[in-house]
């Protein structure tokens, strides 16, 4: 049986492992996208914090006057004091039109071949450059357009092959995801030892042996180690890749799928009234709620529209936030839509990508994650390596030589 397992293990690996070593490789980038512009980018990201905050109003306005042209989409006000904050604005491109949706770090969701609950609306809204703006002095600290990124294309490349949505690249990436469960699957099946002794062996790596010898160790140690944190991470990348396995999360967890997001509230238009300004509306949320790590604000699109404000409470993972539209002439709450009060299955959707990419538990998560991205980049070279060692060896002789009479 484990010769079977073997023949399926090889094959698929020879089949995806070039493609499956390039995802590892740029995921192992990805991990700490965010820590590294922090660092590489701290004037955007931080300030000296003083006494008084401008009106979130007028620091909207003065990013609008810094970007010709462009569209107020959101902004994302940090209670954290020394933190900027973030203008998400839409810029025309040259032709007129507006600019491929970007993703700014705390608006990005999965685009993936064969799941169809998109949301088109929402990404033609979508902010494709954030003004970082210093909330005491009104400043602009800062332009970033993700786009634009180096660790973008990165993330191109690891979802597409830089080929981009529904393409050829984005098809292969998908299949070899695949594979690589059933490669992950297999493998565990052939280091599952008979024995005991066997089995102290297979958990520890035999430094002072031969060259075979740690090539075969490292292979099969570091994947024993390692198996189950990509297992999870596979799984994850499948739920956001294929319909169907987002369906069956679904279905594990007894909840409908729902297609659509629940209808927005409207506000009670009043003639003659002026509209709430964005910085109470703000407020009327905030002390409502308990304390949060940041405010997401949209502004209302027309008369009948209403404030959105998503609050991500102090701690709590980044997908998990809670949406409240406030009346834009009564400044009274006009309806919300908790994380709480979500199915179950929605719950835990909300979950697969920060586990796919190691930000659910925050630094420690993070730090697993890399390190497993960065052991998988042995498999496909110790593999091949374990392969060519055995096409190497020569056929032993059978029966004795013949005597010469």
């Amino acid at each position: 049986m484990k010769a079977f397992f073997r023949t399926i293990h090889l094959y698929l690996s020879l089949a995806a492992g070039v493609i499956i070593f390039c995802s590892c490789f740029t995921g192992t980038l990805l991990v700490f996208e965010k820590e590294i512009e922090h660092t590489l980018h701290p004037q955007r990201y931080y300030v000296t914090a003083a006494q008084v905050r401008m009106p979130l109003e007028q620091l909207i306005k003065g990013a609008l006057k810094q970007v010709p042209k462009a569209k107020f989409a959101s902004a994302m006000v940090y209670t954290d004091a020394g933190r900027t904050v973030e203008i998400g604005l839409i810029v025309p491109e040259k032709n007129g039109k507006k600019g491929k949706p970007a993703q700014t770090e705390k608006s990005k969701t999965a685009t993936v071949p064969g799941n169809k609950d998109k949301k088109p609306k929402e990404a033609a809204d979508r902010a494709n450059l954030t003004v970082f703006v210093n909330p005491y002095t009104g400043l602009v600290t800062g332009e970033y357009n993700r786009r634009q990124s180096f660790l973008y294309n990165v993330e191109m490349f690891h979802r597409f092959l830089l080929a981009g949505k529904d393409s050829a690249g984005d098809w292969v990436v998908a299949i070899s995801t695949l594979l690589f469960l059933f490669i992950l699957i297999t493998g565990v099946v052939l280091w599952w030892p008979k024995t005991k002794a066997v089995m102290r062996q297979r958990l520890k790596i035999k430094w002072g042996g031969s060259t075979k010898r740690l090539v075969h160790d490292m292979h099969i140690v570091t994947g024993f180690y390692t198996s189950v944190f990509l297992i999870v991470i596979v799984l994850t990348g499948l739920i956001m890749t294929f319909k169907w396995a987002n369906q069956a999360l679904f279905a594990i967890t007894g909840s409908q799928l729902v297609k659509e997001q629940p209808k927005t509230p409207q506000s009670k238009y009043q003639a003659g009234i002026e509209a709430l300004k964005v910085d109470a509306a703000l407020q009327t949320v905030a002390a409502q709620t308990n304390l949060a790590d940041y405010y997401i604000v949209r502004v209302p699109k027309d008369s009948l529209a209403v404030y959105s404000v998503n609050i991500l409470p102090k701690g709590a993972i980044e997908t998990t936030a809670d949406t409240y539209y406030i009346d834009q002439y009564s400044g009274s709450l006009a309806g919300s839509q908790l994380f709480a009060d979500k199915s179950l299955g929605q719950r835990v959707r909300a979950l697969v990508k920060p586990v796919h990419t190691g930000s659910v538990y925050g630094l420690p998560t993070k730090v697993i994650s890399f390190i497993v991205c960065l052991l998988s980049l042995v498999f496909p070279v110790t593999g091949v390596m374990m392969w060519l060692n055995r096409t190497k060896k020569k056929p032993k002789q059978v029966g004795k030589k013949m005597e010469v009479v």
